[in-house]
């Protein structure tokens, strides 16, 4: 192991590391800070933007550290007065082309140009000039690019281009007239974006964000002839806290829910509920494929993003798509019929919003197909930045807030409705059901590790009523397009697959709290989400979804039986091949 060090000195310090690490990561795990803009580990690892340079013995000129392997002996500065000035200049260049409209930016206070700005001590912009000037691209449900506040540091391309393969954006033009956009400039709504946001939490500043219906919904809120009832995904509670100062992970759900009565929301409905009811549906659908020869594997449709990707490039494969809804379009459409029938309510007068941590959630409710009768499932959406908002917005102590329960009678969840937050979790929620129905009795096993964890495609063979059972799990577009390209080369050995756009699921989805590039790098976000989630599984007295009373209730009540005229009619959908933008 001795042969794999490196000493280096770092502002006087003695630093050992290994080889093939660069000097930022040396810097950073001596406790040494050094800024960066451009730079997202394992994303973009470029040395564009200049503001990481450092000074190295016997070197000429500035050395980039975000892109310069450590070397033995190697003395490195990293605050020297020269150094301080040239990241100030590069920096005053950048503001010379932003709008210094930052009190009313969506990012403010979490802006890593802002951040870099105080850090700095840039106040006065000595470069002046003309600026170049962009529309403002909002025509989409989903996410509103103002590239106006774009600081071409690329993050977001290489994103939606290496991890996500689809490349929506990219760099064009040169000099003055460089910027980030489409083909021809066209709307992200008219090329290949499949709005998962993952380009929104990459980006260091306002130039791409969620597209924003708070006003909407506090004016329904306001309504007194209308019923507004809202709903919270399993991914929100472990996130909603970092938007207060919480550690990254909290579960936060009890004061989630008080804050949300406190904003004068009729109902708050747990959408773990209707993570169970999906579960009741798609774990049917797929006993009925293996038992009838029904098309395999049979792949997830929870996620919008994943399913408006493979609309546009897998068209001819959709029939291995369930035809289930989400949960909470399922959730929303049982509100507004079940519910409204139960309590009294006319379904016309009841507003849908549902809190969610992924901004393609937004471009999914206004789909035409999710509406029962010309009513709509889910009216608005809102991500868990949104609604932490709403809760500044009305002056909430969130971190003070005594914990509350959602309302019956439908906030009654089981754990495995839990997990759907997170990668692998539709999965072994489904398997937990699927496996008990195969075996027509209760299986001790409920927890199943071989789903679990950040691996970009999990697999695992399951022997199952004498029936060997394949699953796969894949997380991010690049990975799906891996299994899709097996299926379509007849190469499959799967049964089921499980498919999520965002790298590492909901709880890393496009909506959920925006980190820097610095804790992105020094922190397993995702796993302290995650590790939350399953926390809430295990503590649960009841873990499987055919074992929720609410369910039992609901299907004795309305729906009949899983997979039944009735269900199909509330919770079942379908999908059709969407042009690639060429």
């Amino acid at each position: 192991m001795e042969e794999n060090l490196v000493t280096l000195t770092i502002d006087g310090i003695e630093v050992k590391t290994t080889k093939g690490k660069t000097i930022l990561e040396a810097a950073r795990s001596a406790g040494i800070e050094i800024p960066t803009l451009c730079f997202l580990k394992g994303v973009n690892e470029v040395g564009d933007c200049r503001m990481c340079i450092v000074e190295v013995e016997g070197r000429r000129g500035f050395t980039t550290s975000c892109i310069t392997k450590v070397e033995d002996g190697m003395v490195v500065h990293t605050n020297t007065l020269d150094v301080i000035e040239a990241r100030q200049v590069t920096l005053d260049l950048i503001l010379s082309n932003h709008p210094k409209d930052c009190l009313t930016c969506t990012r403010s206070g979490n802006c890593e140009l802002q951040a870099l700005t105080e850090k700095l001590n840039v106040r006065d912009i000595e470069f002046t000039g003309e600026m170049s000037k962009h529309e403002i691209d909002d025509k989409s449900p989903a996410i509103v690019r103002d590239f106006n506040k774009c600081v071409l540091c690329r993050r977001c391309v290489a994103t939606c281009k290496n991890v996500q393969e689809i490349g929506a954006i990219d760099s064009v033009n040169r000099g003055f007239d460089a910027c980030i956009s489409t083909t021809y400039d066209c709307s992200l709504n008219d090329v290949d974006c499949t709005f998962c946001g993952q380009c929104v939490e990459a980006c260091p500043t306002g130039a791409l964000h969620e597209k924003e219906y708070i006003k909407d919904v506090w004016k329904k809120i306001k309504d007194k002839d209308t019923f507004v009832v809202v709903q919270t995904a399993p991914a929100v509670r472990v996130a909603i806290g970092e938007e207060f100062g919480m550690p990254i992970g909290t579960n936060a759900k009890g004061k989630m829910v008080t804050a949300l009565k406190r904003l004068g929301f009729d109902k708050v409905f747990d959408t773990n509920t209707g993570a169970d009811l999906t579960i009741m549906e798609e774990s049917n659908e797929f006993v009925e494929r293996v038992q009838n020869g029904g098309k395999l594997p049979m792949i997830t449709s929870c996620s919008p993003g994943w399913v408006r990707f493979a609309e546009k490039n897998y068209g001819d494969l959709l029939d291995h798509l369930s035809s289930c809804k989400s949960p909470h379009q399922m959730f929303g459409a049982i509100i507004k019929s079940y519910f409204a029938e139960k309590y009294g309510i006319e379904r016309e007068k009841i507003c849908t919003v549902s809190i969610m941590p992924c901004i393609a959630k937004k471009y999914e409710c206004s789909r035409p197909e999710m509406e029962v009768d010309g009513v709509r499932d889910v009216d608005y959406v809102l991500t868990t930045r949104e609604l932490a908002r709403m809760i500044k917005e009305a002056n909430i102590n969130f971190v003070d807030l005594e914990d509350g329960e959602f309302d019956m009678p439908m906030g009654e969840a089981s754990g495995a409705g839990a997990i759907f937050g997170t990668t692998g979790g539709v999965m072994e929620a489904a398997i937990r059901t699927a496996v008990d129905t195969l075996e027509n009795k209760s299986v001790d096993k409920i927890e199943y590790h071989e789903v679990r964890g950040e691996k970009g495609i999990k697999e695992a063979t399951l022997n199952v009523a004498g029936k060997e059972i394949k699953i796969a799990v894949a997380s991010g577009l690049a990975n799906a397009r891996k299994i899709m390209n097996q299926i379509k080369e007849g190469k499959s050995p799967y049964h089921f697959v499980e498919i999520m756009a965002c790298p590492g699921g909901c709880v890393m989805g496009g909506g959920q709290p925006i980190k820097s590039s610095k804790i992105r790098a020094t922190v397993d976000v995702r796993k302290l989400r995650a590790d939350s989630i399953y926390d809430i599984d295990e503590k649960s007295v009841i873990r499987k979804s055919h074992e929720n009373p609410v369910m039992i209730e609901l299907y004795k009540e309305f729906l009949e039986k899983p997979g039944s005229h009735k269900a199909h009619k509330y919770l079942h959908t379908e999908y059709s091949k969407k042009p690639k933008y060429m």
